[in-house]
């Protein structure tokens, strides 16, 4: 199994995919819109490579009919397994040719999808929420097991919705291999956006010469 310990930084970026990754879908935290500026900040990095890869930026049911309150996981994930197949076909291939992914809710919302068996070429998890901030005993954590694909989880040194400690013992469930970049900062990485992308850049890159 991969070693899921943090580095301070990620390994310098290559150009871009170049093998089975065509798109990748992103999806905002439970508070945000696609329009996160984060999601934005991402989409075009990805937009400036040598070799483009589009990206889709997906708001939640919630969010479109604008509600407050988060969808309930089986809401989500269905929508997440739609979006996914949409996209996919607006792209001439299928699902397990994109990484799907995003930040806090969003990104887990799609680690549950792809747990429960939609395919993908890997998951991209930014401040990924292992439990409720105060809530160590409240774990979301029960799927991970199931998670088979490559994944990369982005996350600040102090955010209170997982410790590093926390994440080294909970992602080790994921069998699939995993790529841990940490940064400074909390739970919106303020200030991080660069490096979030670039880190995002370089494990695509991996993901393309798998």
């Amino acid at each position: 199994m991969p070693d899921p310990t943090p580095r301070s930084a990620p390994d310098p970026a290559p150009p871009g995919p170049t093998g089975p990754v065509v798109g990748v879908l992103l999806t905002p935290g439970a508070g945000a819109s696609r329009d996160h500026r984060s999601l934005v900040a991402i989409d075009e990095a990805l937009a400036a490579l040598p070799v483009p890869v589009p990206v889709r930026r997906v708001d939640f049911p919630y969010r479109v009919a604008g509600r407050r309150m988060p969808d309930r996981a089986p809401v989500a994930v269905a929508h997440v397994r739609e979006q996914a197949q949409a996209f996919a076909a607006e792209l001439g291939t299928t699902t397990d040719r994109l990484v799907l992914g995003g930040r806090s809710y969003g990104g887990r919302m799609c680690s549950m999808a792809v747990a429960d068996g939609l395919p993908a070429a890997g998951l991209a998890l930014i401040s990924y929420p292992l439990h409720p901030p105060g809530r160590p005993d409240r774990l979301r954590t029960e799927h991970l097991p199931d998670v088979h694909v490559p994944t990369l989880v982005v996350q600040g040194r102090t955010d209170p919705f997982a410790t590093p400690d926390e994440l080294t013992e909970h992602l080790a469930a994921i069998p699939g291999p995993v790529t841990r970049v940490e940064l400074p900062g909390a739970h919106d990485l303020k200030g991080q956006d660069g490096a979030v992308c670039e880190a995002l850049v370089a494990w695509l890159g991996g993901l393309g010469a798998r």
